[in-house]
């Protein structure tokens, strides 16, 4: 393979990656968390649809965590069925930055 191929390859598969811990921008996750707060934001809240289920906080969980779930309900390996619409309209960027905005500190809730 010549040079100017393996450089297209390269840029070919850093293309296609999704948005790594180091692209994610907190600032904008804050700036994309209204979807969020409705549920995450209350303090204690249980959803009734489909079962009762407690809104876990989301404040403090690890980055990589929080990226992993939100793939999992955007792939459908998740089932919440909010959940699993408000994921599908997120790219990895979305889920990159969020993540970093509740990570980065254990006493934010959804709204804050």
């Amino acid at each position: 393979m010549n040079m100017i191929n393996a450089v297209v390859a390269a840029a070919l598969v850093l293309s296609a990656m999704p948005a790594s811990a180091a692209d994610a921008d907190a600032s904008a996750g804050k700036q994309k968390t209204a979807m969020c707060a409705g549920c995450h934001g209350i303090e204690g809240y249980k959803t009734a649809f489909p079962a009762v289920y407690h809104v876990p906080k989301l404040g403090g969980q690890h980055a990589s965590y929080i990226v992993k779930a939100l793939q999992a309900y955007k792939s459908g390996e998740r089932s919440h069925p909010t959940m699993r619409a408000i994921a599908a309209g997120l790219t990895d960027k979305d889920m990159a930055d969020l993540a970093a905005y509740y990570a980065a500190d254990e006493t934010k809730t959804a709204g804050k």
